[in-house]
């Protein structure tokens, strides 16, 4: 897991680099036919008995830093898919197929497992992706455009993360709830054995039961019609940890299922929230830099997070784990929300003028909306 997490740490802001510069299909097409070929590789040796903990740690390695170049450039080619006003749906919508793909791969990789044969599945399933990049139609897209090479791009991109408020916000709170909140990996086998007296059958039940609450928010909140704002991502963050604290104050097994539920469901509402805020409120070229971060802050943080959320559980009890994440995002949720509703506010006065106001000029509107137009036939 260190082999894999440790790329997000020390090359997160390069990838975003990276993917700010190139043709994010074809990166795509790149990072998913290698990743086939990791898995591949793993097959081979799975398969003839030459596995050995030094080769998994090296292709974990390897796996981490294809994962580098690839979350960031799949992130920000959601907004070069869809018109900009049904951004916030696609990028929900995506994080329900991964919430759904852990409900179903959970039951089916165990078969797999059992077959020895789930690495060769995995490698096949790259092709279901790499076939989907075919078929998309370019004149249909709405492309970004490439950040051209120079000298500091990858503080460029922190300096404009950290100094733009309606990026710095989100980000922190990701960065808080991936590092405490979003560790249940390493918190529900414990819950599940320790507060539950349960077994692998009873973690099994509350990873789906949460996954099922994930997919439910997810729907849930792409059916939505309402204008994105930070004063939902703040109330998201707020939900999400009274959802969390109830589960670890749940007397009963029954009682903490139904935690559980309303918890996967606050983590895919507030991961959207935050994931369409960062994408809404960066610029296209600062894009890839933007997702690279949110990436380190939900995904890399786990290289911390995970061993704290695992010694809290071990000196002070299981549901403790909890805890400690639950609590941190209830109360920065709550302090957010005065900095986060400002910002809505700022932006509700430059989109409605006062009497007046000179209304923006064609060439303005033009650039601002210029991400926001096919282009057909691009090279």
């Amino acid at each position: 897991m260190a082999a894999r997490l440790v790329p997000f740490v020390l090359l997160g802001p390069a990838g975003g680099v990276i993917a700010d510069r190139r043709d994010k299909r074809r990166l795509l097409y790149f990072t998913q036919s290698a990743s086939a070929l990791t898995a591949l590789v793993f097959t081979v040796l799975t398969f003839t008995h030459t596995i050995t903990v030094p080769l998994v740690i090296v292709l974990s390695l390897v796996s981490g830093c294809l994962t580098v170049l690839d979350n960031p450039a799949r992130q920000s080619f959601i907004a070069e898919l869809v018109p900009r006003e049904h951004l916030a749906n696609a990028v929900t919508l995506n994080s329900v197929s991964v919430s759904l793909a852990r409900v179903v791969g959970s039951a089916l990789g165990a078969t797999l497992v059992a077959l020895v044969a789930g690495f060769a599945f995995n490698a096949l399933s790259f092709v279901a992706v790499l076939v989907s990049l075919a078929l998309m139609r370019r004149s249909e897209m709405y492309p970004s455009p490439r950040l051209p090479r120079s000298p500091g791009q990858v503080r460029a991109g922190l300096r404009y993360a950290t100094r733009t408020p309606a990026l710095a916000v989100p980000l922190l709170l990701v960065t808080v709830s991936g590092t405490l909140a979003y560790e249940f990996q390493v918190s529900l086998p414990l819950v599940a054995r320790d507060a539950f007296h349960g077994d692998a059958a009873t973690y099994g039940t509350m990873t789906a039961v949460m996954c099922a609450g994930a997919v439910v928010g997810g729907l849930t909140a792409a059916g939505r019609r309402r204008r994105l704002s930070g004063q939902a991502l703040a109330v998201a963050s707020v939900g999400w940890g009274i959802a969390i604290l109830a589960a670890s104050a749940a007397p009963s097994l029954a009682l903490e299922l139904v935690a559980l539920a309303f918890v996967g469901y606050g983590s895919i509402t507030f991961n959207a929230q935050a994931k369409t805020a960062l994408q809404l409120a960066s610029e296209p070229s600062m894009r890839g830099r933007v997702m690279a971060l949110w990436s380190m802050a939900w995904t890399g943080s786990t290289a911390i997070g995970g061993p704290l959320v695992g010694f809290v559980a071990q000196e002070f009890g299981s549901l403790w784990s909890l805890v400690i994440g639950g609590a941190p995002v209830l109360i920065l949720g709550i302090m957010a929300l005065p900095a986060l509703r400002r910002l809505d506010q700022a932006k509700q006065r430059v989109a409605t003028p006062g009497p007046g106001a000179d209304a923006p000029s064609p060439v303005h509107t033009e650039q601002a909306h210029a991400d926001d137009r096919p282009r057909a036939n691009t090279p």
